[in-house]
C-alpha cells in the first residue's frame, strides 16, 4: 500500500483488523513509473516489485501504540494552538498599554492569569489588580502596579477577553488527552513486564510547561522498566 496522505490510514487499519499483513511503502516508488500516472497503474507497479521483494515497509507501531502516538499528536496540535492565543493575549495587553510581560515571566502563570481574568471582568484598578501577585513572583507589587497603568478601550479588552476563552478551551481539550493517556498508558502497564526495582527520585523538581496532569515518569516506567 502507497502511503498517500492520509488517505491509507483507515484502509490500512481495517485491513489491519482483518488479521492481513499490510506493508507501507513509500511513495517514491510510484514515481519512476514511465508513462502517465494513474493509481491503477501506480498500484500494478507496486504489486509487481513487491513480488520481487523491492519494495520495503515502512515503519508502523502496533495498534495499540499507534493509538498513543495519535493522542500525544493530537495534544502537540492543542498546545500549538494555545501558544497561539497566550500571544493573542499578549498583543492585546500591549495595545491597552499593560506591559504585563515585562514583569511577570510567564503571563499564563499564577500572576498573569489572575491579573487577566481581573481585567476581562471588568476590574481595571491597577492598585488592586496588583494585588492578585502571587507569592513566588519576583516582582514587587510596587513594580506590578506601575505597568499596569494603560489604555483600557473597549475593543482591546474585547480581543483580550476572546483569546483567553479560547486559551482556556484548548486546556480543557489538553486535560480530555491527558485522560485518554492515563487510562491507555495504564493498559499498556498491566500487559508489560514489571520493572525491577523502585524508580529513583527525580533530578529536577520544577515543573514543566505543558507537561501532562498526571505523572507521565512513573506511569512510562511501569511499561518501560527503565527511566
Amino acid at each position: 500500500m502507497e502511503s498517500t496522505g492520509v488517505y491509507w490510514i483507515p484502509v490500512y487499519e481495517i485491513l489491519e483488523q482483518r488479521g492481513f499483513e499490510v506493508i507501507l511503502v513509500n511513495a517514491r516508488y510510484a514515481k519512476i513509473v514511465p508513462g502517465r500516472k494513474t493509481d491503477l497503474s501506480d498500484a500494478a507497479w507496486l504489486r509487481q516489485l513487491h513480488s520481487y521483494g523491492l519494495l520495503r515497509g515502512s515503519f508502523r507501531p502496533d495498534a495499540e501504540i499507534a493509538t498513543l502516538r495519535a493522542y500525544l499528536r493530537q495534544r502537540e496540535r492543542l498546545v500549538e494552538y494555545a501558544a497561539a492565543h497566550i500571544q493573542h493575549m499578549q498583543k492585546a495587553l500591549m495595545e491597552m498599554n499593560l506591559q504585563l510581560h515585562h514583569v511577570v515571566s510567564d503571563i499564563t502563570g499564577a500572576t498573569g492569569m489572575r491579573i487577566i481574568r481581573a481585567i476581562v471582568a471588568g476590574e481595571r484598578n491597577p492598585d488592586l489588580l496588583a494585588t492578585y501577585r502571587d507569592v513566588r513572583c519576583h516582582s514587587s507589587i510596587e513594580t506590578i502596579r506601575a505597568a499596569l497603568v494603560g489604555n483600557d478601550r473597549h475593543e482591546h479588552v474585547f480581543a483580550l477577553a476572546q483569546s483567553l476563552e479560547l486559551y482556556d478551551v484548548y486546556q480543557a481539550k489538553m486535560l480530555d488527552c491527558d485522560r485518554k493517556l492515563e487510562v491507555l498508558i495504564s493498559a499498556l502497564n498491566t500487559k508489560g513486564a514489571r520493572p525491577v526495582g523502585n524508580l529513583a527520585k527525580p533530578r529536577v523538581k520544577t515543573k514543566q510547561v505543558n507537561i501532562p496532569t498526571f505523572d507521565v515518569r512513573t506511569a512510562l516506567y511501569g511499561v518501560l522498566g527503565v527511566d
